[in-house]
């Protein structure tokens, strides 16, 4: 039994936020069908780096699904897509707001088909708003949203996250979001239009630095690698790299600075949180020329032994080397029909009864469109009318049932 087990999704969205969307409720069970056009998701040639013929980045985000071409600008695309509808629990789309619409599949017809359905829209700036109709992406949502405004050094330009973090974030609040029209749901019989956007994730996401700007009327400013509200909170120079430390409490200020050998404990500067955070500027390139004498794994290993909080600065080769990653099967190893092994992301959440479980490579374009359409009642006749129309397109593999190693 998995969580989502039972749950039908029909997933029109491409690029990254639908698609990390939907990966999330295909690893919790859910059966996704990818709809895709007949030139595929974007990402399919997004490279390099490819493995094989195969896009990394699509192959990092499209698992657990099965993928059949419709071709929804023909009233036979449109119609078999409606018909899935029927059977189907939620639909997601990272489209323009309106564009569903105009393609003929927006709510209102998709609740005609079916009052349970719940279509999650995920776009720039929402349905609604003077901004609708705008393109999103990632790094507009970004500065606009603040985070740009407090990322990078004080005094150099504003730097965007090195993750996508609007677009992934916003598919994580679409997730959310589909849950709990799926709870509304059970009450009330009846699906529900949710609309989530990077925008608003970003903006959400600013939680202290918005409270402190309603406090003090201040703009928050980019602090490197510190925080605002706590010190030495940030990134250190070692000798041979870098490493955090998160001294978070006046507690944890006295462990540290008795491991350290400090003698600054009780001086007035830095005695409580609120003083070492007036007086960083004096405080940090202390500390910093005293950490640049060792390597980094000296100075994490004394203070996480001491119970200070500090972790390396990793490269992804350093990440998934790292023994406690790999204990928590966050590097996973399985087969892909046409390139062999490769490497995914692990799941993050773990349920001690209904796990989730990645079980099926990312898909090649249209691999299962016969196999869906069959499902539907298509004959192989009228399957084979439709692929020469190019209403649908791919072909099968001969065995698609790869599991994970």
């Amino acid at each position: 039994m998995k969580p989502l087990q039972g749950i039908k999704v029909l997933d029109l969205s491409r690029i990254l936020s639908g698609p990390f969307c939907t990966m999330v409720l295909a690893d919790m069970g859910a059966e996704v069908i990818k709809i895709e056009p007949p030139q595929g998701d974007d990402t399919r040639a997004w490279g390099p780096p490819f493995v094989g013929s195969e896009s990394a980045y699509f192959l990092s985000i499209n698992r657990n699904k099965r993928s059949i071409v419709l071709n929804l600008k023909t009233a036979e695309g449109r119609g078999i897509f409606l018909d899935l509808v029927k059977s189907a629990d939620v639909v997601v789309e990272n489209f323009r707001p309106g564009t569903i619409d105009k393609l003929g599949v927006g709510y209102e017809v998709l609740k005609q088909r079916n009052e349970r359905i719940i279509l999650a829209s995920i776009s720039g700036f929402g349905q609604t708003g003077p901004y609708a109709m705008l393109p999103g992406y990632d790094v507009i949502a970004q500065g606009m949203g603040g985070l740009m405004s407090v990322t990078g050094e004080p005094g150099r330009p504003p730097v965007k996250g090195g993750f996508s973090l609007a677009d992934v974030g916003t598919g994580m609040w679409a997730v959310i979001g589909i849950l709990l029209a799926l709870q509304a749901r059970n009450k009330t019989g009846k699906g529900q239009w949710v609309d989530s956007s990077l925008l608003e994730t970003m903006i959400s996401w600013q939680t202290y630095l918005a409270g402190n700007y309603f406090a003090s009327g201040k703009n928050p400013q980019p602090l490197g690698g510190a925080h605002p509200n706590i010190c030495p909170y940030q990134v250190f120079p070692a000798a041979d790299g870098y490493f955090n430390i998160a001294v978070g409490n006046d507690s944890l200020w006295r462990t540290f600075c008795k491991v350290m050998e400090l003698d600054i404990v009780d001086d007035p500067r830095y005695a409580t949180n609120p003083k070492r955070v007036e007086n960083r500027d004096e405080l940090v390139p202390f500390l910093e020329t005293i950490f640049r004498t060792k390597p980094f794994k000296h100075w994490v290993d004394l203070l996480s032994n001491a119970g200070v909080p500090a972790g390396p600065v990793y490269q992804l080769s350093d990440l998934y080397e790292d023994p406690h990653v790999l204990a928590r099967d966050m590097l996973v190893t399985m087969q892909h029909p046409k390139i062999g092994e490769i490497k995914q992301v692990g799941i993050p959440v773990k349920m001690s009864d209904t796990p989730g479980e990645i079980v099926s490579p990312p898909p090649l374009l249209g691999q299962h469109s016969r196999e869906i359409l069959r499902e539907l009642g298509f004959s192989d006749s009228d399957i084979a009318e439709l692929y020469k129309s190019g209403v649908t397109a791919g072909e099968p593999l001969e065995s698609s049932d790869n599991q994970t190693a």
